[in-house]
């Protein structure tokens, strides 16, 4: 059973396909949960599903690997480069650095909350701000349609990446670049900056 599958039972609701979960999924995540469930989502159950996936995900992560070509885009790109996840902050500049990457970026952010699942735009107003940086300084490569709504949001320009949880389709109808590898992702950026 996939974390999802598990994470949805736990409040009984229907098993959700990987490809109906890559279409469905959006920020803010306790939308998309009600929409799942048929019905509002509780504070205590959207902490237990956030609970379960996040777990499900550290699993995951020990057998992670980069994309193939994803230092590889990093170290093709010009100028400066961040990293901002909604990933837990305390776990996501250690994974930062186990795959040695952190020299490559000027500032690493991550989630400082202990529960997720809102829109990623105030938390990357915020990331821009200790950067010094406008938004239109600044290409967002993201893989979700939130990645492209922060980025809209602060001015920036935005490129989506299909590798991510969200479904190529939806990325191509959002209206803005959209690359199949890191390296074409970098290579449209640098064109929109």
């Amino acid at each position: 059973m996939t974390a999802t599958n598990v994470a949805f039972a736990s409040v009984d609701a229907p098993p959700v396909t990987p490809d109906d979960h890559r279409r469905r999924f959006r920020r803010p995540i306790v939308d998309y949960y009600g929409e799942v469930l048929g019905r509002v989502v509780t504070p205590e159950e959207f902490a237990q599903l956030d609970r379960i996936f996040h777990d499900a995900y550290r699993q995951g992560l020990v057998n992670a690997a980069l994309a193939a070509d994803a230092e590889h885009a990093m170290r093709s790109w010009p100028g400066g480069q961040s990293l901002l996840s909604m990933w837990f902050h305390d776990e996501l500049v250690p994974l930062v650095h186990g795959f040695g990457l952190q020299s490559l970026l000027a500032r690493i952010d991550g989630l400082r909350a202990t529960v997720g699942g809102g829109p990623k735009a105030g938390h990357l107003a915020e990331h821009l701000v200790a950067l010094g940086l406008s938004g239109g300084q600044v290409v967002l490569i993201g893989d979700s349609l939130d990645d492209a709504d922060a980025a809209e949001a602060v001015g920036a320009g935005c490129v989506l990446y299909t590798g991510g949880l969200t479904h190529p389709e939806l990325l191509a109808a959002r209206g803005v670049p959209v690359a199949t590898t890191l390296v074409e992702a970098v290579r449209l950026a640098a064109r929109l900056d």
